[in-house]
């Protein structure tokens, strides 16, 4: 009888030490190499210690904490292993992986917010999956010489998994504005550095609608200190619009020279300048130069310059041709693709140009032959 009361008393007594504000992770891992299993929480600059438990011979493990608002962590194994899950009070989660894949391949049921941050995820891997692989079939063809036309097709469809993938996160944003999972789509970048969301309105739809719930949030006050800087990553696309829509402005482009030096394209102000693009293994692109070169020397007295900028990865190449055809402006590639550029301007085949005026405003685009000279005659006499 003492055996039973004493069973009954602690059937009893657990669930009342465990509060009912508390968040619980139910978790099992298999094939685990680990003994233990940590919680870590995110906050803007760093991470803090947060809870920790042993996994049992059958792959189990209890986590718990509270929160006053929905907040990051981290749950993690070692350095290399840990996902980002989004913990909200009172939530009971069950979750579950396997040691090997860990990061990749992971269940978890009861956390609305950690389900959300996954599919973000898993939807930025698979679109840099395929981003990754277009540029190394760009890569491996400019290096075996396949038609440009093929190259163009590739660099196409970079630009469409980037396109798509922003109006996914953006999509996102608008039907999740009062989730926090959206505060950290906002700052998803892709491997480039280039932040996905770019469109300011969505970005101030999400901080005010966070703001209105969460105003204690740490994250949600560092994304309004961090609004103004935004605006100015935002502040390229709003520009392509212009571009797309009505050709009345242009970004800037600070890109390297054949000696490695950066030059701005805005370091031109006060001259008219030409912001071409081409390749070195373009027949028309290479037709291009000694025409660009005739107008170069010709109008370059009375403030003409040429901005110059090659798509292509081989830098032998690159300078080979430069050297051939005598192309002595300011001459300007990455060696990678020049892929923003190219996104930034709206660039969909070679050669390419705008003529900007003094204040780089565009005046004209895709001059060629006379049509440049006589554009160039009119406004440089």
């Amino acid at each position: 009888m003492q055996k039973i009361l004493i069973v009954l008393f602690a059937t009893f007594l657990f669930p009342a030490c465990q509060r009912s504000d508390q968040f619980v992770i139910d978790g099992t891992l298999t094939n685990s190499l680990s003994p233990t299993i940590f919680l870590e929480k995110l906050e803007v600059n760093r991470t803090v210690p947060f809870d920790s438990a042993k996994i049992d011979r059958n792959g189990r493990f209890i986590l718990r904490g509270e929160v006053s608002y929905p907040s990051f962590f981290l749950l993690k194994l070692n350095e290399q292993k840990f996902i980002t899950l989004l913990l909200d009070s009172a939530e009971r989660v069950v979750f579950s992986a396997d040691f090997i894949n860990f990061t990749k391949d992971y269940s978890i049921e009861g956390s609305p917010g950690s389900r959300q941050v996954q599919q973000l995820n898993q939807q930025l891997s698979q679109t840099q999956m395929g981003i990754d692989s277009l540029e190394s079939l760009l890569q491996i063809g400019r290096r075996d010489g396949v038609s440009q036309g093929k190259i163009l097709d590739w660099q196409q469809e970079m630009q469409t998994l980037y396109r798509e993938h922003q109006e996914y996160v953006n999509n996102f944003i608008g039907e999740n504005p009062f989730s926090m999972a959206s505060l950290m789509a906002i700052y998803q970048k892709f491997k480039n550095g280039e932040y996905i969301v770019q469109n300011l309105q969505t970005i101030k739809v999400a901080a005010s609608a966070l703001h209105a719930l969460y105003p204690q949030s740490e994250h949600v006050v560092t994304l309004y200190q961090d609004a103004r800087n935004m605006m100015e990553t935002v502040r390229n696309e709003k520009i392509r619009e212009f571009i797309r829509e009505k050709g009345v402005n242009s970004p800037e482009l600070v890109l390297p020279n054949p000696l490695g030096k950066e030059i701005a394209l805005s370091s031109f102000r006060g001259k008219y300048v030409l912001l071409h693009f081409w390749s070195v293994y373009d027949r028309d692109s290479r037709i291009q130069n000694p025409v660009l070169r005739e107008n170069y020397l010709k109008f370059n007295p009375r403030g003409f310059e040429i901005y110059q900028v090659c798509v292509d990865t081989s830098k032998n190449d690159w300078l080979d041709v430069l050297k051939a055809d005598q192309l002595t402006w300011t001459q300007v590639n990455d060696l990678q693709g020049c892929n923003t550029a190219l996104m930034n301007y709206n660039i969909r085949s070679v050669p390419s140009n705008y003529l900007l005026d003094k204040e780089g405003v565009i005046v004209a685009r895709d001059l060629k032959g006379p049509a440049l000279y006589a554009k160039l005659n009119e406004i440089l006499n």
